[in-house]
């Protein structure tokens, strides 16, 4: 009995967290000169859209990271969203992006 009910609390707490593949299984996009890597962040049955924006400059890597309130109920929407706000972050601040050539900041 206790194992029934701790299994339905669970299912309402995001307990059962081998339902959905971990965020590292996203593939990297490639978008103009930079490549962008979703990693959402799972938050109890949820996922919080977050990533990161890379691109080579003089042969380092540069990453910009981000993480936003917007919230999704399976990892696939959270990829594709997160994809999509990179893509808007590279595309409104266009060279600025990397031009202050810090290894590692938020975008």
């Amino acid at each position: 009995m206790a194992s029934f009910l701790s299994n339905i609390l669970s299912m309402f707490s995001g307990g059962n967290k081998a339902a959905e593949p971990e965020a590292s299984a996203a593939e990297p996009v490639a978008y103009g000169d930079c490549t962008i890597i979703a990693s959402p962040i799972r938050e109890g049955s949820q996922f919080r859209l977050a990533g990161r924006i890379e691109k080579v400059v003089n042969g380092e890597t540069l990453e910009r990271t981000f993480v936003r309130a917007d919230m999704f109920t399976s990892m696939d929407d959270a990829v594709e969203y997160t994809v999509k706000k990179a893509q808007q972050i590279i595309d409104q601040n266009g060279a600025a992006l990397f031009g202050d050539g810090e290894k590692s900041r938020p975008a």
